[in-house]
């Protein structure tokens, strides 16, 4: 990406002054943004102010303290008034812990979004625009309504707006058409195709992608739009599983999965890449793999924007061994535990640079043209 932007902070009068809110579920991908920001205001902004004072950070001191009662309040140490703040929070991150009447609780996404509204309403509207980066979307699984449901994520963007909230920016989302709701708030849902791709040729430089050698195989029919483009943008073929549920039954909120069904054409002989926006108990995604090896396929990269695992890793590590895959690949967009990060079969995708280049030009109101048409950068990537 340093290609296309060798000057990222060219306008010394942004909007307003960029400050950043780190929430607590944030903090190591937000450290990692905050200095690239830095250092390219540094670097940049030097250019065009004879007087110019070098930037520490644009993060701002906050935090979320709980009484002894398990409530909670927020706090900013520093004035927000008259800046363009970007928040940032990871509703996934389940590591963080709090204490609550001699118990140690895990927060769970309520409680991150209970945070994240409670350092909205510190800020008490004097900042100039607040923009939240919820790279997973609270609620983003509950995005619609089957009979008498909540929705979840759609009532979520409504309070943000009714808050003040000028936009949202995520990754990946389940169903991009959750915006709908807030027709007047802005929604950036980008993707990490590009960091994926670079990811998996940084690992396995010797692997060909062509027609010949690789194609693409959708897990569902939801998961079609992602792996389409995939196949557009490699030039190779794509396949589909569809997934035959027993809608007599309900377990876990959801209807079981009865068998897998292939559409496409053979994957014998070919390397195949599976692409899908979350991984969480990875049942479905272990099915998929011993069927596409019944069928003759090679190597299998399995690819999750957000890795949860929430079953744990063990399953996953018996199928690797058995050779039932050759790699998962994911992304930092959400808490990824240490253990996870050291499977060799795991591969991480680093976000962090590319959500500093989103913060930046939003801050400057550029077009984010270019950073969500990933196509010429995959393309050159592959030496084409």
């Amino acid at each position: 990406m340093t290609t296309f932007f060798t000057e990222v902070f060219d306008d010394p009068s942004p909007v307003a002054p960029l400050g950043l809110i780190v929430m607590e579920g944030a903090k190591e991908i937000g450290r990692e943004i905050d200095e690239y920001l830095t250092s390219w205001y540094n670097r940049d902004l030097a250019h065009h102010h004879n007087e110019f004072v070098q930037k520490d950070t644009f993060i701002l001191q906050s935090d979320c303290p709980r009484f002894t009662s398990g409530d909670g309040k927020g706090i900013i140490y520093e004035s927000v008034r008259g800046m363009d703040l970007y928040i940032l929070c990871d509703v996934g991150n389940y590591s963080i812990e709090y204490n609550l009447l001699g118990h140690t609780n895990h927060m769970s996404p309520d409680d991150h979004y209970a945070d994240l509204k409670r350092i909205i309403s510190a800020c008490g509207g004097k900042a100039e625009r607040i923009t939240v980066v919820m790279p997973i979307l609270y609620g983003g699984r509950q995005h619609r309504r089957n009979s008498r449901e909540s929705l979840d994520c759609a009532q979520m963007l409504q309070e943000l707006y009714d808050m003040g909230v000028s936009e949202i920016i995520t990754f990946d989302a389940h169903d991009p058409r959750v915006q709908n709701a807030v027709p007047l708030m802005g929604f950036d849902n980008f993707f990490a195709t590009y960091q994926i791709m670079k990811a998996l040729k940084h690992r396995f430089p010797e692997q060909v992608i062509d027609k010949d050698n690789f194609m693409i195989v959708s897990p569902d029919e939801g998961a079609m739009n992602r792996n389409i483009y995939y196949a557009s943008v490699l030039g190779v073929d794509l396949g589909m599983f569809y997934k035959r549920r027993d809608y007599t039954t309900i377990v876990n909120g959801r209807n079981p999965i009865v068998s897998h069904d292939y559409i496409g054409t053979s994957v014998k002989g070919k390397d195949v890449f599976v692409a899908d926006d979350i991984i969480a108990t990875g049942d479905s995604m272990l099915k998929l793999c011993r069927h596409l090896k019944d069928d003759g396929a090679r190597r299998i990269y399995l690819n999750a924007t957000f890795s949860l695992f929430t079953e744990g890793e063990d399953k996953f590590q018996k199928a690797y061994d058995e050779g039932l895959f050759t790699a998962v690949l994911s992304t930092n967009l959400t808490y990824v535990r240490p253990e996870l990060r050291e499977k060799e079969w795991f591969v991480l995708a680093d976000l962090s640079k590319y959500i500093s280049y989103i913060i930046a030009f939003c801050n400057q109101n550029k077009s984010v043209a270019d950073l969500l048409s990933c196509s010429d950068r995959i393309n050159r990537l592959l030496g084409r």
